[in-house]
């Protein structure tokens, strides 16, 4: 199964408070450990939300809205996409990670939807169209 892992950000990720010199090596030590076990298909750290923007969608109707975005702890300030067993062993891996923040911090998992979730709602044509888009994304 695959899962996307959220690093939440924090006060200090939001300040652009850059992390530790110790802790770029730990954090570099653990993604060496990930891609050895097979388990990390990518990641990164995100820039603050200063640096962002956002879409709001109405209908045909399209908003931007820059940065930054007041509710910290409902932001993400880094990501992996893995491939797992299952959710215990995702958890088992989280628990080895070293603390990504300065301070108290937050790892959320996500799984991810496989095309076969949408088994009972996908017609022949749009799994044509998505089988498409994810070979031509994978460079087949």
């Amino acid at each position: 199964m695959r899962v996307i892992v959220f690093v939440k950000a924090t006060a200090n990720s939001e300040a652009s408070i850059m992390p530790s010199t110790e802790l770029l090596e730990q954090m570099g030590k653990y993604n060496e450990e990930l891609v050895d076990a097979g388990i990390m298909l990518g990641g990164d750290g995100l820039k603050p939300s200063s640096a962002a923007k956002r879409v709001a969608f109405d209908g045909a109707s399209r908003m931007v809205v820059d940065g930054p975005f007041a509710e910290t702890k409902e932001l993400v300030s880094g990501y992996w996409i893995w491939e797992v067993r299952d959710m215990d062993e995702a958890v088992a891996w989280v628990k080895r990670c070293p603390n990504p923040m300065m301070g108290k911090s937050e790892i959320e998992i996500r799984p991810v939807f496989e095309m076969s979730d949408f088994a009972n709602e996908m017609s022949p044509e749009a799994e044509e169209i998505h089988n498409r888009v994810r070979d031509k994304a994978e460079g087949r």
